[in-house]
Formats: C-alpha cells, sequence, structure tokens
C-alpha cells in the first residue's frame, strides 16, 4: 500500500502539476498579521506524530510569543504522507476560510483517528470524530472534491520543488528550510535573529 501511495505522489509529482491559475481560489489555512516581518511555512502531514508534537508542544509558544505579537505569520501547508493524511487534509480545507482551528483540532484528536488497519478504518475514525464533535462539514462532499485534492498535492509538489521537503514537519523560515532540531528553544534563537 506505501509503495503504491509513494508511486502515486511520484506520479503526480512530476506529471500533475497544477499552476495556480487552474485551480478556483482556495485560501490557505494561516495565522498572523500578512505583514509580519517573520514567515514560517510548515508543512505538514495530519497522520505524523512530530506534526502533531509540533502543534502540542511548539507552537502554542510561538503563537503567543511571536505570532499574535504581530512579529511572524504562519502558513500552514499540506504535505500528505499517506492516503489517510490526504483525506484529512481536504477535511482541513474544505471550509476554505483559511482558518486554523479545524487542522489544529485534527493535530490534537490524532491519536483518536490515526488507527485501523485499513484507509476505510481509517476514514471511519475521520467521519465520526468530525460528525461527534458536531464539525459543519460534509465529509464525503469534502473528500470527493477535485479542486480541493489538486490544491493539497499541488501543496506537496511545491514544498519537494521550492525547498526539497522531503519529511515532515518541515519548517521554513523566510523561505531558508530551518536546519536545527526541532523544539521551541532553537526555532526561539532564530527567530530572535531575525527581529
Amino acid at each position: 500500500m506505501k509503495k503504491i501511495l509513494f508511486l502515486f505522489f511520484i506520479f503526480i509529482s512530476f506529471n500533475n502539476q497544477i499552476s495556480a491559475e487552474d485551480l478556483i481560489k482556495l485560501n490557505q489555512i494561516s495565522e498572523g498579521k500578512k505583514s509580519a516581518k517573520i514567515t514560517i511555512i510548515t508543512y505538514e502531514s495530519l497522520t505524523c506524530s512530530h506534526c502533531a508534537d509540533f502543534h502540542k508542544n511548539i507552537y502554542p509558544d510561538l503563537k503567543k510569543d511571536f505570532i499574535d505579537t504581530g512579529l511572524v505569520k504562519i502558513e500552514f501547508r499540506h504535505f500528505p504522507l499517506d492516503l489517510a493524511a490526504l483525506n484529512a487534509s481536504k477535511i482541513a480545507q474544505c471550509k476554505n476560510d483559511g482558518d486554523s482551528k479545524i487542522l489544529h483540532f485534527l493535530f490534537e484528536n490524532q491519536s483518536t483517528w490515526v488507527k485501523g488497519e485499513a484507509i476505510e478504518d481509517i476514514n471511519t475514525n475521520l467521519k465520526n470524530i468530525i460528525k461527534n464533535n458536531n464539525i459543519d462539514i460534509d465529509f464525503e462532499k469534502c473528500t470527493t472534491d477535485k479542486n480541493i485534492e489538486d490544491y493539497v498535492l499541488n501543496d506537496r509538489i511545491e514544498g519537494v520543488k521550492k525547498f526539497k521537503v522531503n519529511a515532515t514537519p518541515t519548517i521554513i523560515i523566510n523561505n531558508k528550510k530551518f536546519d536545527k532540531p526541532l523544539n521551541y528553544k532553537n526555532l526561539k534563537k532564530s527567530l530572535e535573529k531575525l527581529i
């Protein structure tokens, strides 16, 4: 299954890049002032435990110290590593309002829905967690929307081509890859040098 998915992503990467003009305008999930001096791009897969750890242990301090103070804008980019992450990314992007609440919710509850032996099990878990928490989206409509799928895959393609992303999470600060061990202390030091 993983080999087939990997080959699918390779095929998409080299044969089917969607230009921005081809997509109906979708709003990028982001937080912070558009005019912030520092822009962080984070490439994430919603099934990646290290990405969930970033949201749990690093993001809250980053938000308090840098995003809420207007110093940093953060853009969350999709980099699905498997079909479950691809579907979850479509759910996070589905409302097309640029809001990060659903994305954060999916990371916070990752252990609840990322389990099962097959993609059908994970999809059922994902559908149930959305329904049980009264998240107002249509699971089937979101996960079968070709435009949203193209948008999510285009994020991944751009990450590979522009920044050589090959793992998640990958942090880009003002268009340069953050290459230190990812913890808040290292991230804070790097950001303070740019202020």
